[in-house]
Formats: structure tokens, C-alpha cells, sequence
């Protein structure tokens, strides 16, 4: 009988950047759980590196740290191979895998002629469909989109990894309470947005409260402040468009946020100008301290592992800054 992993809370993992030089990848993996970070999590972005191709190494090259991939977007793959490849790492790595899924961005999507008429539909027919193959059991009834009617893995993992999903809009949120084993919540991940999220998990699965909830935000730490809120800055130019409203309304300053996009002329200048206090908000930046507090207002808020995606232009020298924030263990 295949077992499920538990929801661990009170984690802090770090993401390996998509722009990571290639040699540069795996001791970036190594010196992660060298430094004591709970989880390390590679991305897909439409024209950077595959989210299964990362993840074998960075597992292979590794002992303890948990890998997460976020996120696979449903329409890209068959959902009967992604679950042989998820099960296949979930096998050789057994407890170290979080499998992100989601609908992946829309220009991105409809450029590689895969986004959807109904992407909720797909959605939560290909979570439910992937769940379902990861545990041994026959594929149910074709969909809409997805077809695995019988379809049975004969090699299944004793450990089955939790599947997220990396979603924004409410109806989606939703989805992820009914059909997954959790959220992935991209940057940025203020703790009101946090809450915000959860709600709409539980909204009508009261049950799904105790299920991952995954966030990431925009890091850097320095001794200085003033330092590491200006190389956060970058991080936070695009937050001002559209498609991150659902990040922003739940903001006490969202109304004033919005305000001050309008009155930029792009989003470099917005970042640039950005009061301080929006940036402690909306990132984990400052001194070890600070982040740490940072780190600690989200767990509170429901978040069960904190991401820090590294800010600044060398990724392998911020992981050293970044461990100063992780928390004080026995």
C-alpha cells in the first residue's frame, strides 16, 4: 500500500535559478543542503530548462534535501508519462519529491499552441488523473482533455509525492482543496495573500486546511538593509501588471500600489521607487534578522515551506546570505 508524505510545516527551501549557468547547477544543489535548507525547487519557464530534467540530478547529486518542481504546466505534457517520470524519481529518491502542477503562464501556453478553451477543466482533470496513476490504481473515465481510461503504472513508488498546484485565481485555489495536496503560491507571497489563498483552499473542502501550502518570494540578506532591499527591488517590477492582482488586492496598500504603477513609466522605475516598508512586505529582504521574521509571518500565516528565490546577479554566493535567515534549530 502506497504511503503519503506528510505535511511537514515550519520548512525553508531556496529555488535553483532558471538562468543558473549549467555548471553551475548542481553545486548549487549541493551547497543548498550543505547549508541546511529543507527543500530546493527548480522551475520550467517556456525556454529555460525542463522541470524533470532538473529534478533527476539535483536528486541524484544529493542525500536529504526534498526537490519540488514548480510547476509543470498540464497542457505541456501526456499526464500518463509525467506520471511515469514523477513515480520513477519518487522510487529512486523515496520522500524527497513535491510535484508542482498548473496552468502555466498564458502567452507562454498559447504560443506553444497548448493552452486550453477550459484550463480549470484541465486542470483539475489531469491532477485528479496524475494522483490517481502515482498511486497503482487504474486511470479513470477519459475527460475532456485527458485520456487514461485503465491505464495502469506497473512501477509505483512506496512513497507517493504530494501534488500541488501553482494557481492564482480563486476558482483555481479552490481546485487545489478539492483535488491536490496543496498550493504553491508564486512570488510574490505577502502573508495577507498567504491567508487570502488558504481561504479559498478550504472554501469548500474544510478538510484541505492541513494539506502543503508553498510559497516564494524574492530574497537577499545583508548586514546592511538598506543593501538588500535595493537588490530585491528587481524582483518586483513585474508586480504592478495585471496578472498579479490576485497577489495584490488582499495588500492593505493595494489600492495605493496600484496608484503608484499608474503614475511610473514602466516597471523598473515602480520597483525603483517603491516605498521601503512595500518592499519588506511584498519580499524577504534585510538583515538576517528581518528575514527571519519575514520567514516566520509566513509560516504563521499558513504557509508550511518558505521559498527564497535568490536576488542579485550570483546566485551561488546569495545562498550563503540567505542561510543566515533560516531558522534557529536544536
Amino acid at each position: 500500500m502506497p504511503q503519503t508524505t506528510r505535511t511537514a510545516r515550519g520548512r525553508v527551501g531556496v529555488m535553483l535559478p532558471r538562468d543558473l549557468p549549467a555548471q553551475d547547477v548542481l553545486p548549487y544543489a549541493r551547497r543548498a543542503e550543505e547549508l541546511g535548507f529543507d527543500q530546493i525547487w527548480v522551475v520550467e519557464d517556456l525556454g529555460f530548462r525542463g522541470g524533470i530534467a532538473q529534478a533527476g540530478p539535483v536528486l541524484a547529486t544529493t542525500t536529504r534535501i526534498t526537490v519540488g518542481i514548480g510547476i509543470l504546466p498540464a497542457g505541456a505534457r501526456n499526464v500518463c508519462f509525467t506520471a511515469m517520470e514523477l513515480a520513477t524519481l519518487a522510487q529512486l529518491y523515496p520522500g524527497r519529491l513535491i510535484a508542482g502542477i498548473g496552468h502555466g503562464m498564458p502567452d507562454w501556453m498559447r504560443q506553444a499552441g497548448t493552452w486550453p478553451a477550459s484550463p480549470l477543466t484541465l486542470l483539475k482533470e489531469y491532477t485528479t488523473a496524475l494522483r490517481q496513476l502515482l498511486r497503482g490504481r487504474p486511470g479513470l473515465a477519459n475527460g475532456r482533455y485527458v485520456r487514461c481510461e485503465g491505464v495502469v503504472l506497473t512501477e509505483t513508488p512506496d512513497i507517493v509525492p504530494p501534488v500541488v498546484l501553482g494557481v492564482r485565481g480563486p476558482r483555481s485555489q479552490q481546485a487545489a482543496g478539492e483535488v491536490a495536496d496543496g498550493l504553491l503560491l508564486a512570488e510574490p507571497a505577502a502573508p495577507a495573500y498567504i491567508t487570502a489563498s488558504l481561504q479559498h483552499m478550504v472554501s469548500n473542502t474544510p478538510s484541505a486546511g492541513d494539506r502543503e501550502i508553498v510559497t516564494y518570494d524574492a530574497a537577499a540578506v545583508d548586514d546592511d538593509e538598506e543593501a538588500a532591499l535595493a537588490r530585491v527591488r528587481a524582483g518586483l517590477e513585474a508586480i504592478g501588471e495585471p496578472d498579479w492582482a490576485a497577489h495584490i488586492d488582499p495588500l492593505p496598500f493595494a489600492a495605493e500600489l496600484r496608484a503608484h504603477r499608474a503614475a511610473c513609466p514602466d516597471g523598473r522605475e515602480f520597483a525603483r521607487t517603491m516605498p521601503a516598508d512595500w518592499v519588506r512586505e511584498l519580499s524577504i529582504a534585510g538583515t538576517p534578522e528581518q528575514a527571519r521574521a519575514a520567514i516566520t509571518a509566513r509560516h504563521t500565516a499558513g504557509a508550511t515551506s518558505v521559498v527564497l528565490a535568490p536576488a542579485g546577479p550570483d546566485a551561488l554566493a546569495s545562498l550563503d546570505s540567505l542561510a543566515r535567515a533560516l531558522p534557529h534549530r536544536p
